[in-house]
């Protein structure tokens, strides 16, 4: 199969990790490496990051490992982008949440 060349701003899904530690990102970072997809951008927010993934499926499966490897919420969005001209289809792009969860309980003020 040939290899589609897109440029370098190209994402197809939104990871969005809140709270994470060192070990949640390098796991995210050593399976975009693995599986050959690229990471367009990576937006650094007060409670987290968010990474522009060039792969879709490979986002929604990561969501996945993550929930199982760490503790913590996920939830997946998809939002139509455009249409295909060719075969009629909506093109979406993916939102993958995962907030890990607090190692420590927060103590309530009285």
């Amino acid at each position: 199969m040939p290899e589609i060349v897109r440029h370098s701003q190209y994402f197809e899904a939104i990871l969005q990790l809140r709270n994470p530690n060192d070990e949640l990102i390098n796991f995210v970072r050593n399976q975009v490496k693995k599986r050959g997809a690229t990471i367009a951008k990576v937006k650094t927010l007060k409670n987290g990051v968010d990474m522009y993934i060039s792969d879709q499926r490979f986002t929604r499966a990561m969501g996945n490992k993550m929930k199982k490897a760490f503790k913590g919420e996920l939830k997946m969005s998809r939002k139509i982008f455009t249409r295909n001209k060719q075969t009629s289809k909506d093109v979406y792009r993916v939102t993958v949440l995962f907030r890990m969860a607090d190692d420590e309980p927060k103590e309530e003020l009285d």
